[in-house]
């Protein structure tokens, strides 16, 4: 078994599954989609980033500039796990579970392995349901796939983010001196 942190003593779920379309807090309809093939979406998810306020980047993610966003969506695309949201056919929303170990065999195993969660909604689609979404459904497809680890890093300002995590089963697992860690075991 990888990793050190420690996770709660009860699973957390069950979570929906993707696909799913719902109406968010402002009356818009939201698709929300694991894509079978990452690379198919990158462009998309690319511009929604490029969109991204700088100023709600946390830990100097998502990176500014297309360049740079191509690069880490390229470096993360093989072996992670994702979901989007969209709006009117353009992505809004990204949530993604990172493996947290260089082992190519340990990521196969899926289970064995602690999974690093980053999730970002559009400033415009903020507060109006979308982020629940994406993490309730990104959750359920990792448990589809076999993850049952998973852990966040939150700044400890953004009580909005905390509430969030704490809603769907996250709970405090250790501090920095800025950062709240956090995490949820799946069944």
């Amino acid at each position: 078994m990888s990793g050190t942190r420690p996770y709660p003593d009860e699973p957390a779920g069950p979570f929906p599954s993707p696909p799913t379309t719902f109406e968010d807090g402002d009356g818009r309809s939201i698709e929300v989609r694991a894509p079978a093939d990452f690379e198919a979406v990158v462009d998309d998810v690319v511009a929604m980033y490029d969109d991204f306020d700088p100023s709600d980047r946390a830990q100097g993610i998502p990176p500014t500039g297309e360049e740079r966003i191509r690069n880490w969506l390229e470096t993360i695309a093989d072996e992670s796990v994702n979901v989007v949201a969209r709006h009117d056919g353009d992505v809004i929303g990204h949530a993604v579970l990172v493996p947290d170990t260089d082992d190519p065999g340990a990521i196969e195993a899926r289970s064995d392995v602690e999974w690093e969660l980053a999730i970002f909604v559009l400033q415009a689609y903020q507060r109006a349901g979308i982020g629940t979404q994406l993490l309730e459904h990104l959750l359920g497809h990792a448990s589809d796939v076999g993850i049952e680890k998973v852990w966040l890093t939150v700044e400890r300002w953004n009580q909005p983010a905390i509430a969030l995590y704490k809603r769907v089963g996250f709970e405090a697992t250790g501090t920095e001196s800025f950062e709240q860690e956090m995490a949820i075991l799946l069944d």
